[in-house]
């Protein structure tokens, strides 16, 4: 028998990420909830060098890349980063976009916890915690894209 496990939202700056599915707990798949408001900070371009990820949008339009395709995700669109692939997101919409998103094995909530309290310490946020915290749970960070 399955059952829910109820997880409090985790802010991180303007971000809310509401997890339904711890699966580093088990190894497995992890499925959560992503809010971004429009114009929010967002992770810097990164790769997972052992976590394929999958993000289908909910509500609003989500600015979503993937080793250089860049797709705004309507609600029921979808995109799939296999692991090393480079990806990030953004909103430069007018309206808060909603996604789920799937990841396996899963990073685990405790990852949004550790970037939640480096982000949300108040002032600039320490680049290099912030870099060791995704370092620390196989997250790559990658040169920011080419601006034409």
């Amino acid at each position: 028998m399955t059952h829910a496990t109820s997880f409090d939202p985790i802010r991180v700056g303007g971000l809310e990420i509401q997890y339904l599915i711890d699966g580093s707990q088990t190894g497995g798949m992890g499925v959560f909830e992503l809010t971004v408001p429009p114009g929010a900070n967002v992770p810097p371009p990164h790769s997972h060098s052992s976590n394929d990820e999958c993000i289908y949008a909910l509500s609003g339009i989500l600015r979503y890349s993937v080793a250089g395709v860049v797709r705004d995700l309507r609600p029921g669109d979808w995109m799939f980063t296999p692991r090393g692939s480079v990806h990030y997101f953004g909103n430069p919409h007018g309206e808060t976009a909603r996604a789920l998103t799937v990841l396996t094995p899963d990073i685990g909530v405790q990852y949004f916890r550790d970037v939640a309290s480096v982000i949300n310490a108040g002032g600039p946020p320490d680049r290099a915690k912030l870099l060791g915290v995704m370092s620390a749970y196989g997250l790559v960070p990658a040169a920011p894209p080419a601006v034409p």
